[in-house]
């Protein structure tokens, strides 16, 4: 893994993303998901929302490096609040 460029929050940044998976997992095996229509414009189970929310947090990171030199701390906690959202009213 001499490769890799491991660092603390790359690694924690992927430890999060296996932990929500995991924890999605076992919820959709414990309680299957009913499929909604919320502010999206699809009807989406929590799996779909939960892909749209990552995806949207990453364009949300990419843009921020485009505007702006500052810290990704706050492109982190404007992701967190829109995943928030997105899962509970998407």
């Amino acid at each position: 893994m001499n490769w890799m460029a491991w660092t603390i929050p790359t690694a924690g940044f992927f430890s999060t993303i296996i932990a929500i998976l995991t924890a999605m997992t076992i919820w959709e095996l414990k309680s299957p998901s009913v499929e909604r229509k919320g502010f999206l414009p699809i009807t989406t189970s929590r799996g779909d929302r939960l892909f749209i929310g990552l995806l949207s947090s990453a364009y949300i990171h990419l843009a921020y490096l485009a505007i702006t030199d500052a810290t990704l701390w706050i492109a982190t906690i404007i992701s967190v609040i829109w995943m928030v959202i997105v899962m509970r009213w998407g």
